[in-house]
């Protein structure tokens, strides 16, 4: 069943989710929605004991929007603990998630957010209680690279964790480029710990991760995927960071030179960003 661009797909796993047919690619293509985010996101994050332990709100970045999976996910998971949840999504675009609506029975995660997430589309920001969680959300429409370098991203509220989830580097290198990494940690509150996980565990990712001022770690398998990625601005939060034996292996790869451009290629580490690596405080 297709409409405006997308597609609901039916995984080896039984489960259903979408499918851009632009881009060709499925959103969250091996075990599903939502038990992609709950394994990548909310156990890997230990999300329920630091919404918990959190003081305030507990700010949470959702970007890549898409069709709404992480975000619910994220917000299903700790509906029930008294706490302020404030989140932050980014998308170019709504129509993944007004597709997603159009489909939410066979889609199966909306239950009970469906009203938020309409106030969401026509509003760009919706409050809400569910159960004991304050909810406050907002959207932010628009290229993310371009937000993130515009003044007002000075105001955004600064985040505890980062939910990364772009389409991949080879059909969308511009949101994994070593610029927008770099300015994305700088954003981020160094006296607030922060974690980013994504789904990738590419050496480049892990390289320009490590170039930005991120400790990076080995994360959580997803069904197929025996290993992700995590960063923050803390090794506190890395339970398998990265070691000396993984930078042997970079030195080694043929694709693990960041992305400075726009556009996809694989390139061998060069000396400069090899000095740049050994310097990491991770590996003094």
């Amino acid at each position: 069943m297709s409409n405006a661009g997308y597609q609901i797909v039916q995984l080896a796993s039984g489960v259903n989710s979408v499918r851009s047919l632009a881009e060709k690619e499925t959103f969250h293509p091996v075990i599903g929605p939502v038990a992609e985010a709950e394994a990548l996101y909310v156990k890997q994050l230990h999300l329920i004991e630091r919404v918990r332990q959190q003081e305030g709100a507990f700010v949470v970045w959702d970007v890549g929007l898409g069709a709404g999976a992480n975000a619910l996910t994220v917000l299903r998971a700790t509906r029930r603990i008294p706490c302020s949840i404030r989140l932050l999504s980014f998308d170019h675009t709504v129509e993944p998630l007004i597709f997603a609506l159009h489909h939410k029975t066979a889609l199966g995660y909306f239950d009970g957010y469906e009203e938020p997430c309409q106030q969401l589309i026509k509003r760009q920001q919706v409050t809400f209680k569910d159960e004991n969680q304050i909810v406050e959300w907002e959207l932010r429409q628009g290229d993310f690279p371009t937000l993130l370098d515009e003044p007002l991203a000075q105001d955004w509220p600064k985040p505890n964790a980062i939910l990364f989830d772009p389409f991949s580097p080879a059909r969308n290198p511009a949101m994994w480029r070593q610029p927008l990494f770099t300015t994305l940690f700088g954003l981020l509150d160094p006296a607030k710990p922060c974690a980013l996980p994504t789904y990738s565990r590419s050496t480049m990712l892990r390289v320009t991760l490590l170039l930005a001022g991120f400790f990076v770690g080995a994360g959580h398998p997803t069904g197929e995927k025996e290993e992700t990625t995590i960063a923050a601005n803390t090794l506190d939060l890395i339970t398998e960071p990265l070691d000396h034996r993984w930078l042997r292996r970079a030195r080694n790869s043929t694709g693990a030179e960041p992305l400075c451009e726009p556009s996809y290629r694989q390139a061998p580490l060069s000396p400069e960003t090899w000095e740049r690596l050994q310097n990491h405080p991770q590996f003094k």
